[in-house]
């Protein structure tokens, strides 16, 4: 039994939380040396679905012109049918709370079969065009079926495909037809138009994320996707924050310097009310580069050659500076919830 263990428990029995008798089993269970091979045999099975499903990618490239597009949709077709066909058969069936299937099996069955249906719809839309020019249609049905997935069968895995599908969606419906239009001119005013809307539809899927969130937690709707939830929305938005920072448009960068700072303020208090180290310091990470962006544009018309030796001495001191209070507020934040 580590130190941390043996603390932790000596700290359960020390508040008459678990009794000495209790405190003596799980000691003796522990000094045992007994571990858990789930988290290394899970490891091993998503490994197989991607592998598995990269397998069917490279097998198609290679034989496309053996096999035949039909034989190819086919064959997919059925081993979709067949994997969702026995993740229905063996689930529980849809909750509102937390759900796990009786065998870990089944739910890396289920990512596979999503991860198929995404290759079929795909490839069906390459080939066939079932969707016409409407390509972005192509990406919103599997993202569709993945969240539907994702909530009947409770699987985190195939919600990370559907959000990730959302997001993609979106990206097409704001950029390719400014820059069909406009293939001539590439890097004109238009296409920086296209980037900023683009900008503009991430920030409010971020919102949008999170109001879902707090939505799913009011009805007590799959409360432990949320995590998941606000790590997207996090990202998305710092992201499409700090790259609109250096925009030679001054109300454009102040107007994300303002959405950057209130993104910052609230998954502060996000990264507390889930106790979510992940978010805290992806939190920490993007407010300091956006901090640093921040004061460079407010500062760049100010001229300090008279002072620069001084800047180029303080500057080591600074990123060090940085280093220590990036490490002493991890270790307040880990030790506040855990309290």
């Amino acid at each position: 039994m580590n130190k941390f263990d043996e603390k932790f428990t000596e700290l359960l029995r020390d508040k008459n939380l678990i009794t000495e008798n209790q405190y003596k089993e799980i000691t003796a269970y522990r000094n045992l040396g007994v571990f858990s091979l789930n988290a290394e045999l899970k490891l091993f099975l998503y490994l197989s679905v991607l592998l598995f499903t990269s397998g069917i990618g490279i097998l198609i490239y290679e034989n496309i012109d053996t096999i035949g597009h039909i034989a190819i949709l086919s064959i997919l077709l059925i081993v979709i049918v067949v994997c969702f066909y026995y993740c229905f058969k063996n689930s529980k069936g849809f909750q509102k709370s937390e759900t796990v299937f009786e065998h870990p099996v089944l739910e890396y069955l289920v990512l596979a079969a999503n991860i198929l249906t995404c290759i079929f719809i795909g490839y069906l839309q390459f080939q066939y065009k079932p969707f016409g020019e409407h390509y972005g249609l192509a990406t919103l049905v599997p993202t569709i079926v993945s969240f539907f997935c994702a909530y009947y069968f409770d699987n985190k895995s195939v919600l990370t495909i559907a959000i990730t599908g959302l997001a993609a969606y979106i990206g097409l419906s704001v950029t390719p037809q400014d820059i069909f239009n406009d293939s001539n001119n590439l890097y004109a005013s238009q296409n920086l138009y296209a980037s900023q809307n683009l900008s503009y539809s991430a920030v409010m899927l971020g919102v949008l994320l999170i109001l879902w969130t707090i939505y799913s937690r009011r009805i007590s709707l799959k409360t432990h996707f949320g995590l998941i939830f606000l790590t997207f929305a996090l990202h998305i938005i710092s992201i499409a924050s700090i790259s609109n920072l250096t925009s030679y448009d001054t109300l454009n960068w102040m107007l994300f310097a303002i959405v950057l700072i209130g993104s910052t303020f609230y998954f502060y208090k996000a990264s507390y009310e889930n106790k979510a180290m992940s978010l805290y310091v992806f939190m920490i990470v993007y407010g300091y580069i956006g901090g640093n962006i921040i004061l460079f544009r407010i500062f760049e018309n100010i001229d300090f050659s008279d002072i620069w030796e001084l800047f180029v001495f303080l500057l080591p001191a600074y990123f060090i500076g940085s280093i220590v209070l990036f490490i002493k507020l991890i270790k307040k934040f880990n030790k506040e919830i855990r309290a």
